[in-house]
C-alpha cells in the first residue's frame, strides 16, 4: 500500500489499484495517521486536525465512526489513547521524502513530489493542516536549495516566489553559471538585490556577494571561508574541572540537549566553553556560541541564535510574516551542529519552547545550555555544576593571584578558609584574587564576612551580573516571584538548613513545597540526599538572604518563628532521650544541632530570657548526651545570666542541668553547691516534677548530711520515673564504694542498675553502669573482665556519639590492656583516643586521656613522657587536678624532699574529700614514700590502711604490687600489715609525711 500526500491526494493498494476514501473528513483521518505511521496517534490529536476549534459535543463517538468507516480500507488498530495506521513508514511519501531530505539525498527527495503539498483534503482552515503543508513545502524548498541544473525551471518559478530567500537565489545563480548561462545569473543576483532593498533596506548578505564577484571574474563559485565555532581564545587557565569537561563531553555525545545548571559563579559558562572546544572537529556544522544573557527577558533566543550563527537566509527566507524561530529552522534544518545555549535562567520559558522545536525538528542539532534551573524538557540530560573542592579552589586562588601579584606567597591554610568562606565557588575566587593586588592573603581573609562590599573587582569585559559578587546573587534574586522571595530570605534564619515541615513552620506560607522545589531547580538552594531531605543555601546565598530578610524588616519575626519551632522540637525529643528511641531521637536533633545553637544565641542576644532558657531546659541532656559538653554548658550558663523574667520551673529545670554538667568532671565548678541549693530551692517553690527535680533533691541531701550518702539516693527508690531508679540504685552502689564498704553490695547495685538501664534500653545508664563495674573488676584482678566491660561501655556511648566520653574510656583501657600484657592493643586503644582528641574541645576528656598517658608512661619508666602529659593534663584542668598531679610527680621525683614536699600535696588534697578510692590512692602514695624513707614496715601499715578505706584489696594497680613485693620480705610485714587495718590512717600516713 502507497499513501500520496506530495500532490493530488491518492491511496494505491498492493495490487495497484487506487483505494477511495470519500469525504474531507476521512481524507484528514487517514492524512494525520499517515503522517505518523506506525505510531499510536493521541485522539485528542486526532480531534485537533479534524475539527480544529469547534469540535462536535461528542466528539469521542464521531472519531470513532470515522475510524470504523476508515477501517473497511486501511488496516487502522485501535488503542487505549489512539489509533495507529500499521504501514511501513516509507508507504507515506511525505515520510519518505523526510527520511531523504535528511540522508542529504535532495534530488530522490525532490522526485516524489507531484504537485502541492496535501492537495484534495479539503481541511485548509485547520490550523494543524496548514502547519503540516507549512512544514513539507519548508522542507522542499531546502532539498531544492541543494539543487543543481536540472532544477533551474523549478528553482526559477521559486525564486519569483521567494524573491527575499537569498540562499535559493544563490542555488538558482551556481546553476545558472554551471548551465553556461552566466548573465542570467548575473541578473538574478541584481533582482535579488532590489528586492532586498526595496523590501528591508537591506543589502545582500556576504557569502551571495561574494558569489556574484566570483561570477563577473569568471572564477565560478568562490571558496567559502572555514569558520567552525564562534567561541573566543581563554585568557587564562582552566582549573579544577577538567573530569568535568570529559563527563560533559559524553553527555552530549548521548543525548541532544544538556543542560549544565548550578548557582552564580559556579563557572558553568566556562565549562561549556572548555567542553564545546573539544568538540568542534566532531561538528561537521561547527559549535556555536548562543549568548543570552545580554538579551532582555523578552528577547527572541531564536534572533539571538540567528546573529550567533551569522545567518541571513534564516532571516529573510519564507514569507515576511513567519517567525523567527521557523526561519532558523529552515536554514539549520540539515546541519549538523553543536549550539551552546549561554545564561537561559532569565526566559526560561522562550529557551526551552525555542530547544524543544529546533531540536524537534533539526535532527542533526545539539544544544548544550547553562541555566541555574533546567529547561525542563523530556529528554533532557542534567550536569549540576559543583563549586570546587578544597584542593583545586586553593589551586585556582593561587594562579590568579599570582597572575596580578607575582611576588605572592603561598599560605596554604589562610587560603584554605578563604576558599572555604567564598564555598569554593570560582567567580567569588577570582573576585577575591584580584583584590590581592592592594591587600594582603590575610586581610582578605579577615574581612570575608563583609564579602559584598569586599568582592567588587570584576573584569570591565565581564557580564555585569559577573562583575561583582552581589551582581551574581541580584541577578539570580531579580528572576524570583515575591512568593519565592519571601521564602528565600526567610530560610536565612535556618543555621543548618531546614526540613520541609520547619520550613513549613517557619516561614508561613501554605506553597512552601512548591517554592523549595522550584528554588532547588534554580540553584539557590541545595536539597540532601538523605531519608528526610534538608534545604540549605551556600554561605554566599545565605550572607545575602539574611541581608535581604533585615531589608523586610522580618528578621525578628522569622528570627521568634525559628526559636519556636526549635523548642517545640527539643521539648517534644527531651523525654524519648530517656528511653530505649534515644538513638533516633538523638539523630533527629543531630541534624538540627546548629539550628537549636543560633536559636539560643538569637534570643540571649535579643534579651529574651524566658525563651533562651526554655530552649536550653529542652535541648541540655541531648547536649550532654550527644558529647556538645562544653557548648552545651556554656549556652546553659549564658542562658541563666540573660536578665529578664523566667518562670520558676523553667529556670529549675535550667539550673539542674548546670549542676549536672559542672559535678561531672575533675574541674568541679566552685559555685556548684550554689547552683544546687538554688535549682532546689526553686524546684520547690514551683513544685516541678520529673527526673531533674528528683536528683536536684538528692544533691540538696549530699549537700546538707554529706556523711549519709545513702540515705541522698535511698528515696529514689519508689520513683514513678523507671529511669530515675536505675539512677538511683547506680549512684546507692557507687556510694558504697565512696564510703568503701566491703563485700559485694556495691557490685550487686551496680549490675542491678545495669539490668535496668538494658531493660530501658537507655546507653547512658548502661555505659555509667559499666564503667564502675569495670572498675570494680579492676580492683578484684579480673583485668580482661574489666577491659570487655569496657570494650561494652564504649560500644553504648559510641552509639550516643558522646566522643567525650569515649577518649577517656579509650585512655583507661589501654592502661588495662597494659596490664595484662597486650602491647598492640593497648597502642591501638590511645590511637583512637587521640583520634577522637581531635574532634573535641572538653577540656576534661582530654585531661583524663593527658593522665591516662602520664600514669601509663610512668609504668613504663618513661619519666620524661610522663611529665610532658601531666604538664598538659595541668594545662588543661588546671588547679582541680593539683593534687593528682602532684601524686603522679612524687613518684617520679629523684629527690626525697621533692618526693616528700608532692606526697605532703597530694594527700592534703586528695583526701579532702571522703571519697574511698581516692584515699586509698593517696595512702598508697604515701607508702611509697615510706618505703623510699627506709621503713617498710610502715609501708606495710599504710599498705593495709588502704584496703580498709577502699573495703577491698587492689590486686591489680602496679605500685600497689610494687611496694607489696618490697616490703613482704621484711621482718615482721605480717604483724605490721595486721596494725594497719584498724589503725587511723590520717595519722599513720602525717607520722610518715613528717619523717
Amino acid at each position: 500500500m502507497q499513501i500520496g500526500v506530495l500532490g493530488p491526494f491518492e491511496v494505491r493498494t498492493e495490487d495497484g489499484g487506487v483505494a477511495d476514501v470519500p469525504g474531507a473528513r476521512l481524507r484528514a483521518l487517514l492524512v494525520v495517521l499517515a503522517l505518523h505511521p506506525g505510531r499510536v496517534v493521541p485522539k485528542a490529536t486526532l480531534v485537533d486536525w479534524i475539527w480544529g476549534e469547534q469540535p462536535p459535543a461528542d466528539a469521542t463517538n464521531s472519531l470513532q465512526r470515522l475510524v470504523s468507516r476508515l477501517r473497511k480500507a486501511l488496516p487502522v488498530e485501535g488503542h487505549p489513547t489512539g489509533y495507529r495506521l500499521a504501514v511501513a513508514p516509507d508507504a507515506v511519501d511525505a515520510v519518505h521524502f523526510e527520511r531523504l531530505v535528511a540522508e542529504g539525498r535532495p534530488r530522490e527527495a525532490l522526485a516524489l513530489w507531484r504537485g502541492a503539498a496535501l492537495q484534495d483534503v479539503g481541511l485548509e482552515g485547520s490550523a494543524a493542516f496548514d502547519a503540516a503543508v507549512g512544514r513539507l513545502e519548508e522542507l522542499r524548498l531546502t532539498a531544492l536549495e541543494a539543487g543543481g541544473v536540472e532544477l533551474i525551471p523549478e528553482l526559477t518559478d521559486l525564486v519569483a516566489a521567494h524573491p527575499l530567500r537569498e540562499r535559493l537565489a544563490g542555488t538558482l545563480m551556481r546553476a545558472l553559471a554551471a548551465a553556461g548561462r552566466g548573465s542570467e545569473a548575473l541578473l538574478v543576483y541584481q533582482r535579488t538585490r532590489e528586492a532586498l532593498a526595496d523590501e528591508l533596506g537591506a543589502d545582500p548578505s556576504a557569502e551571495l556577494s561574494s558569489l556574484h564577484v566570483a561570477l563577473l571574474r569568471g572564477e565560478g563559485e568562490p571558496r567559502k571561508p572555514e569558520r567552525r565555532t564562534n567561541l573566543r581564545a581563554e585568557l587564562t587557565s582552566y582549573v579544577g574541572k577538567s573530569d568535568d569537561v570529559a563527563a560533559v563531553r559524553a553527555l552530549v555525545a548521548g543525548n541532544r540537549l544538556t543542560t549544565l545548571i548550578g548557582p552564580g559563579g559556579t563557572g558553568k559558562t566556562r565549562l561549556a566553553g572548555e567542553t564545546a572546544r573539544t568538540l568542534v572537529d566532531d561538528q561537521p556544522d561547527g559549535v556555536w556560541l548562543v549568548e543570552l544573557a545580554p538579551i532582555g527577558p523578552d528577547g527572541d533566543v531564536a534572533q539571538a541564535t540567528i546573529v550567533a550563527l551569522g545567518l541571513r537566509d534564516a532571516l529573510l527566507g519564507g514569507t515576511t510574516s513567519a517567525d523567527l524561530t521557523d526561519r532558523l529552522i529552515s536554514a539549520v534544518r540539515d546541519r549538523q551542529a553543536l549550539l551552546i545555549l549561554d545564561n537561559c535562567e532569565h526566559l526560561i520559558e522562550a529557551a526551552a519552547t525555542f530547544a524543544h522545536r529546533v531540536l524537534g525538528e533539526c535532527r542533526g542539532l545539539r544544544i548544550l545550555a547553562t541555566s541555574r534551573e533546567p529547561l525542563g524538557i523530556t529528554g533532557e540530560a542534567l550536569w549540576p555544576v559543583e563549586p570546587l573542592a578544597s584542593a583545586s579552589a586553593i589551586a585556582l586562588l593561587r594562579d590568579r593571584a599570582r597572575a596580578v601579584r607575582p611576588d605572592f606567597v603561598d599560605d596554604e591554610a589562610t587560603m584554605a578558609r578563604v576558599c572555604s568562606a567564598l564555598d569554593g565557588m570560582p567567580l567569588a575566587i577570582e573576585l577575591a584574587a584580584a583584590r590581592l593586588r592592594t591587600m594582603t592573603l590575610d586581610q582578605l581573609a579577615r574581612r570575608l564576612d563583609d564579602r559584598f562590599r569586599l568582592l567588587t573587582g570584576g573584569s570591565r569585559t565581564a557580564l555585569p551580573h559577573h562583575r561583582t559578587l552581589r551582581a551574581v546573587v541580584d541577578w539570580s534574586w531579580e528572576l524570583l516571584t515575591e512568593a519565592e522571595r519571601t521564602v528565600l530570605r526567610r530560610l536565612s534564619v535556618f543555621a543548618g538548613g531546614a526540613t520541609l515541615d520547619a520550613a513549613e513552620r517557619v516561614c508561613a506560607d501554605p506553597d512552601v513545597f512548591d517554592l523549595l522545589t522550584s528554588l532547588t531547580e534554580k540553584s539557590l538552594l541545595v536539597v540532601t540526599d538523605d531519608a528526610t531531605p534538608r534545604y540549605r543555601m551556600l554561605g554566599t546565598i545565605y550572607e545575602y538572604a539574611v541581608q535581604r530578610l533585615a531589608e523586610a524588616g522580618e528578621t525578628g519575626s522569622t528570627r521568634r518563628a525559628h526559636l519556636d519551632w526549635c523548642t517545640e522540637l527539643a521539648e517534644t525529643a527531651d523525654p524519648h532521650l530517656r528511653r530505649s528511641e534515644q538513638i533516633e531521637w538523638l539523630a533527629v536533633l543531630a541534624v538540627e544541632h546548629d539550628n537549636l545553637g543560633a536559636a539560643v544565641r538569637g534570643a540571649i542576644a535579643a534579651g529574651e530570657a524566658q525563651a533562651a532558657m526554655r530552649l536550653v531546659a529542652g535541648a541540655g541532656w541531648y547536649w550532654w548526651l550527644a558529647g556538645h559538653k562544653a557548648e552545651g554548658l556554656e549556652l546553659l550558663i549564658a542562658a541563666t545570666e540573660t536578665p529578664g523574667e523566667v518562670t520558676d520551673e523553667v529556670r529549675a529545670l535550667v539550673y539542674a542541668l548546670v549542676v549536672h554538667f559542672v559535678s561531672s568532671g575533675r574541674s568541679v565548678d566552685n559555685r556548684l553547691s550554689e547552683w544546687v541549693h538554688r535549682a532546689y530551692e526553686i524546684g520547690v517553690r514551683s513544685r516541678m516534677g520529673g527526673p531533674w527535680q528528683a536528683i536536684v533533691a538528692a544533691l540538696e541531701r549530699m549537700e546538707r548530711m554529706p556523711h549519709d550518702l545513702l540515705a541522698a539516693w535511698e528515696p529514689l527508690l519508689d520513683n514513678a520515673d523507671p529511669w530515675v531508679r536505675a539512677l538511683a540504685r547506680l549512684h546507692l552502689g557507687k556510694s558504697r564504694i565512696v564510703l568503701g564498704h566491703a563485700g559485694r553490695v556495691a557490685d550487686e547495685y551496680l549490675q542491678a542498675a545495669l539490668a535496668e538501664y538494658q531493660a530501658l534500653g537507655e546507653r547512658f545508664g548502661i555505659w555509667f553502669a559499666l564503667t564502675e563495674l569495670s572498675e570494680r573488676m579492676t580492683v578484684r584482678g579480673n583485668v580482661a573482665l574489666a577491659a570487655r566491660m569496657l570494650e561494652e561501655a564504649i560500644g553504648a556511648v559510641t552509639e550516643l556519639g558522646s566522643v567525650e566520653d569515649v577518649i577517656r574510656m579509650r585512655g583507661r583501657q589501654a592502661q588495662l590492656w597494659w596490664l595484662l600484657g597486650d602491647e598492640q592493643a593497648c597502642a591501638a586503644a590511645l590511637a583512637d583516643a587521640e583520634r577522637q582528641a581531635e574532634r573535641v574541645t572538653w577540656q576534661d576528656a582530654l585531661g583524663e586521656l593527658a593522665f591516662s598517658k602520664a600514669e601509663l608512661a610512668r609504668w613504663r619508666g618513661d619519666a620524661t613522657a610522663a611529665r610532658q602529659h601531666l604538664a598538659v593534663a595541668m594545662t588543661l584542668l588546671g588547679e582541680n587536678a593539683q593534687g593528682l598531679a602532684d601524686d603522679q610527680l612524687a613518684y617520679l621525683a629523684d629527690d626525697l624532699d621533692e618526693a616528700r614536699t608532692r606526697r605532703t600535696a597530694a594527700f592534703r588534697a586528695m583526701t579532702a574529700a571522703p571519697y574511698g578510692p581516692l584515699l586509698a590512692q593517696a595512702l598508697v602514695g604515701v607508702a611509697d614514700l615510706a618505703l623510699r624513707q627506709g621503713d617498710p614496715a610502715q609501708a606495710a601499715r599504710l599498705l593495709a590502711a588502704a584496703t580498709a578505706v577502699r573495703g577491698l584489696a587492689d590486686s591489680s594497680h602496679p605500685d600497689v604490687a610494687r611496694i607489696e613485693h618490697a616490703v613482704r620480705g621484711s621482718l615482721g610485714f605480717s604483724e605490721a600489715a595486721a596494725e594497719g587495718q584498724p589503725a587511723d590512717w590520717r595519722r599513720l600516713a602525717e607520722v610518715t609525711l613528717a619523717s
